[in-house]
């Protein structure tokens, strides 16, 4: 058990005693500032008499045992239940925290492509409130879900961002409140009360195969470089496409320890931390894309050498798909992105070859529904070359470079 006690220690240099409370817990001793100082006509036989400060000492020494007798402090220290009590009852910054747990999530954890997504979120809750340091205090439910209505005309954001957030929240919910000994420094959770709204259904991004043809056969627009970021995005498009809509995340980091003969053996970026296979996958390089492979070799353990000009897969992602909005604006084709060509394979391998959902699933390497099943399987990979060498020859006949 806690005891407390308003007294003083020495005299400062201006003549004043500044008053403390001190604290005993298991035959130990330390005191905690009051902000308040008496001068020597307020002591008597070094006990100070001031009635006005001794109110004030008995109420923060009544406030200090009602938090203590709320929680089982048998095993603290005295210094435990001194940062107890000065932490509290203090506000927390959350944006100081979503920064950190942002930052720890790319870092420490590897998952910088998806702190991207957390950054973006707590940013445009940072916009919404015109402040970047907010307070723990400020998330009511009100707060958020005027947040989450200013979010309404957003595809993904409505749902992405606030998903964001509450990790982020629940998180902090772990790391400072302490249920077991009813310490409760973040006193409120919004998010009890709040439904996330879904995200709009995406658009279907299928290029017909027209399309795709238009697109492989059209012609490269002059430029002053060797290789302009135009020609490297659309020679990716084609090598994206020719792998079964292999991720330009997958593509960029390829190192040469992934190629058996002309098989690629890799796992892929964005789940191979999230599932027990690692997300792994065989594809074979088709003849018709093999050229392209000898054009960007690298020199380097990398697969391929767009490490050399783009520092990262998400600077490369960014200007594969710059490229191809200058290569179809001066094919007078329709708006094209890298995923579309993703999307292409997927449709053109159940409408055209006939594959079923999840023989397409597997190549796309889909997480399964199956997952306990395929722990006993040892997986054949092979079908999927087999698929993805149909799907090459519904847009380019026999799939050879012509």
């Amino acid at each position: 058990m806690a005891t407390f006690k308003a007294c003083i220690r020495r005299q400062r240099n201006d003549g004043l005693y500044t008053v403390f409370i001190r604290i005993t817990h298991k035959r130990e001793a330390k005191y905690i500032d009051t902000g308040k100082a008496v001068d020597k006509s307020k002591l008597r036989k070094g006990e100070i008499k001031s009635p006005e400060i001794l109110s004030y000492c008995a109420n923060q020494i009544k406030g200090y045992n009602d938090l203590l007798n709320a929680v089982d402090i048998s095993n603290w220290s005295i210094s435990e239940i001194i940062s107890y009590l000065q932490n509290v009852d203090k506000d927390i910054s959350f944006s100081q925290y979503a920064r950190k747990y942002t930052f720890e999530m790319a870092t420490v954890r590897k998952m910088e492509r998806n702190s991207k997504n957390y950054k973006w979120a707590y940013q445009s809750l940072e916009k919404f409130a015109q402040s970047e340091n907010i307070m723990f205090s400020r998330l009511t439910t009100k707060f958020i879900q005027d947040w989450i209505n200013s979010l309404a005309n957003t595809n993904r954001a409505k749902e992405m961002y606030p998903i964001c957030i509450r990790m982020i929240f629940n998180a902090a919910l772990e790391e400072f409140n302490d249920y077991d000994h009813n310490i409760i420094r973040i006193k409120t959770n919004p998010f009890r009360k709040i439904e996330i709204p879904k995200a709009d259904t995406p658009t279907k991004r299928a290029l017909e195969i027209p399309v795709l043809q238009s697109f492989f056969n059209g012609f490269m627009p002059m430029t002053k470089y060797l290789s302009s970021r135009t020609e490297i995005s659309r020679d990716v498009a084609e090598m994206v496409f020719c792998l079964a809509g292999m991720n330009t995340a997958d593509l960029y980091e390829l190192k040469k320890e992934n190629l058996k003969g002309d098989l690629l053996c890799y796992h892929r970026q964005k789940t191979k931390k999230h599932r027990s296979d690692g997300a792994y996958l065989e594809i074979r390089i088709p003849p018709r894309i093999q050229h392209l492979f000898e054009k960007y070799k690298s020199d380097n353990e990398y697969l391929l050498n767009f490490n050399h000009r783009y520092q990262d897969n998400n600077t490369f992602n960014t200007n594969v798909n710059g490229g191809l909005k200058v290569y179809c604006k001066a094919n007078n084709l329709p708006p094209i992105c890298i995923y579309n060509f993703r999307h292409s394979w997927a449709t053109i391998a159940q409408n055209n070859c006939h594959a079923s959902t999840e023989e397409i699933g597997f190549a796309l390497n889909h997480s399964s529904a199956h997952r306990v099943t395929e722990g006993y399987i040892k997986k054949d990979y092979s079908p999927i070359s087999v698929l993805n060498e149909k799907v090459i020859a519904c847009v380019f006949g026999n799939g050879l470079k012509k």
